[in-house]
């Protein structure tokens, strides 16, 4: 929300369109030229047309309602987090698989009972009681989320990356610069126009 404040504020007369979808829709509104610029993680299927710059690695967290004995345990394993039912991302994000394959490897079932598809539905089921979240730790936000607490699980589970999508080869306009910029840092224009023009930056 930041970034969209700042950049709506250094570019009042650019229309900015939000759409939400999970990270293999998103690319196809690209893909589509419904959209200009994808922000997602891993998708499940490959696009050809399509330029995938990583910008940033997510890690995830153990949500609980406050005073949960998961939060109190003395070592965070698969072990424990197993023994409560687990809301976790839909299963066309990548944290969803990563998730699963965590707890697969170490040869345990887990009894996850939703799938969501936006981090707020599922902090909500954890509000009302039914289970813990394993989310992406920047969902979480104490300011908002004040009957709920988080336990860092980095250790074990792996990352996500997060990606800017774009259409190969095409034009972009200064602005777009700007927005990309906003997000990631590291992806100055010429980066960014570099990746457009070589085959290899595709997915």
């Amino acid at each position: 929300p930041k970034i969209i404040e700042q950049f709506v504020k250094k570019h009042p007369t650019v229309r900015l369109g939000l759409r939400q979808g999970n990270p293999t829709q998103i690319c196809e509104f690209v893909e589509s030229g419904h959209a200009d610029i994808a922000i997602g993680t891993e998708t499940t299927h490959a696009f050809p047309n399509l330029v995938m710059l990583p910008c940033f690695e997510l890690n995830r967290s153990v949500i609980a309602r406050r005073g949960h004995p998961l939060l109190k345990a003395k070592k965070l394993t698969l072990e424990e987090i197993a023994k409560y039912p687990i809301i976790t991302y839909d299963p066309a994000y990548s944290g969803r698989w990563k998730v699963m394959e965590a707890f697969k490897k170490a040869g345990i079932e887990p009894n996850v009972i939703f799938g969501a598809v936006d981090a707020d539905v599922s902090k909500t089921y954890v509000e009302l009681g039914l289970g813990i979240a394993i989310l992406t730790t920047v969902a979480f936000d104490p300011t908002h989320d004040r009957g709920l607490s988080a336990r860092d699980a980095s250790h074990l589970f792996e990352p996500s990356t997060t990606y800017i999508t774009l259409r190969a080869n095409t034009y972009l306009r200064r602005f777009a610069y700007d927005f990309i910029r906003s997000v990631a840092p590291g992806l100055e224009p010429e980066v960014v126009k570099a990746a457009l023009r070589s085959p290899k930056s595709k997915s």
